[in-house]
């Protein structure tokens, strides 16, 4: 599989930073690209908002994005691009210093106000669903399809979205299904939903208000905050259809407990598309995903990060399958949406009991759904910032001496999973 790409050099005003009173800005600036977040925006961010911690003048941070798109994720061509021309670890690097900037912002010790105004998905979920505060409005498109190219919900997803009610995570996650605003602020995702109108009035009280601490800026948001009604066809609605579905052990399990509600009403056509999008998504990123949403619901941020960089990278080497690369193929790059995913790859027939999962590799009829895949370091080549010990050093030492919790700590854990940077998923073994 060849790709062609051309490398352009942007402007270096793809993040603006603005000061005004003790408030700075961070303004995502490619708009023409739904500011799509590149390398060099992330390093810039990462160390703008470093800088800010430590500065005494500065008591609350905003961000927001210019156009209609808050973020519409990360550059996945330029994932594509770089390990194509280079080596995988390109991209590794620019997904390391992503979730470093995640992590900042999830543990960053002064309130951080994402002013969600249009499309936020992928790794613009990640800088947005970290904040303190949320603020969505009538504008805003949430989703996480990561699957749909062979991928997974990343950035935190495993934490943030299994945190949801029920299990709508699991639902969102799998299905790569859109919310509006007034779903994100009814499942909480969303802190706060403001009218677009109001956000420019809004940005100017919190600049005016002093000092700036999360109880002052709850009560401001409070006063513009709306409370607005979920549509009839929203998907919240039926959690407990979606509950009774996602919460079943296995991907088979869900197709199958979907197929079910279909046939005993076959107008759902919420429950069609769910369907439909989780047979075209890669089987085997549907069980990664699935796996990384049960074990994120128990598990600290630091191991939620930890473990999806640990899988990313695999997928980006290669390691575990192709289905990044194919799925970008089909849907960015060539964009006949006709993946053909390979490795292990189970077909969704229905047989008279249950949904099976056959691979081309095993002989007719059996079946490997259930058994543990395990990935380890000594498996693979060494990880972007790996020190010739074995011991990734991801974390900036500025971070670790503001005092957050450091990644390198976790992956350097006495424990024997996670010394080795062993990682179970429930997945086909013939891979």
């Amino acid at each position: 599989m060849a790709f062609r790409c051309s490398f352009n050099l942007e402007d270096d005003d793809q993040v603006l930073f603005e000061e005004i009173s003790s408030v700075r800005k961070v303004i995502l600036n490619r708009p023409t690209k739904l500011n799509c977040l590149t390398y060099e925006m992330v390093v810039q961010m990462l160390r703008a908002l470093e800088a800010y911690e430590c500065d005494p003048a500065v008591e609350c941070i905003t961000l927001k994005g210019k156009g209609k798109a808050f973020c519409s994720g990360g550059d996945v061509k330029g994932f594509i691009c770089s390990s194509g021309a280079g080596h995988w670890s390109f991209a590794g690097a620019f997904y390391r210093s992503q979730l470093m900037l995640d992590y900042l912002i999830a543990t960053y010790s002064k309130p951080v106000i994402a002013l969600v105004d249009g499309i936020v998905m992928g790794g613009g979920a990640g800088l947005a669903m970290h904040a303190a505060f949320r603020v969505v409005t009538e504008n805003t498109v949430f989703a996480m399809p990561e699957a749909s190219i062979g991928l997974f919900p990343d950035v935190g997803a495993s934490k943030f979205l299994s945190k949801l009610p029920g299990s709508f995570g699991e639902y969102l996650a799998l299905t790569g299904a859109r919310l509006d605003g007034s779903e994100m602020l009814a499942c909480g995702l969303a802190s706060h939903f403001v009218l677009s109108k109001d956000l420019p009035l809004l940005e100017k009280s919190v600049c005016e208000e002093a000092p700036l601490k999360k109880s002052t800026i709850s009560d401001l948001l409070n006063r513009f905050a709306h409370k607005p009604s979920l549509k009839e066809s929203s998907t919240f609605r039926r959690l407990e259809i979606i509950n009774r579905c996602f919460s079943k052990p296995t991907v088979e399990e869900i197709l199958s407990s979907l197929e079910n509600e279909v046939e005993n009403d076959g107008e759902k056509k919420w429950i069609k598309d769910a369907i439909r999008s989780m047979r075209s998504a890669s089987p085997t990123s549907l069980k990664i995903t699935l796996k990384s949403m049960r074990e994120g619901r128990a598990q600290t941020i630091e191991k939620c990060l930890a473990h999806e960089y640990i899988i990313s990278c695999h997928m980006l080497r290669r390691s575990m399958h192709r289905d990044f690369y194919e799925g970008s193929r089909a849907m960015l790059f060539d964009k006949d949406r006709k993946p053909q995913y390979s490795g292990t790859r189970p077909s969704w027939n229905r047989s008279p009991t249950r949904w099976s999962a056959s691979s081309s590799r095993v002989s007719s009829g059996s079946t490997r759904i259930g058994s543990t895949c395990s990935f380890r370091s000594d498996q693979a080549e060494p990880w972007p910032g790996q020190s010739s010990e074995g011991r990734p050093r991801f974390w900036r030492n500025e971070l670790e001496s503001q005092n957050h919790h450091s990644l390198y700590d976790i992956f350097t854990s006495s424990s024997s999973d996670e010394q080795t940077y062993f990682i179970s998923l429930e997945c086909c073994t013939d891979l």
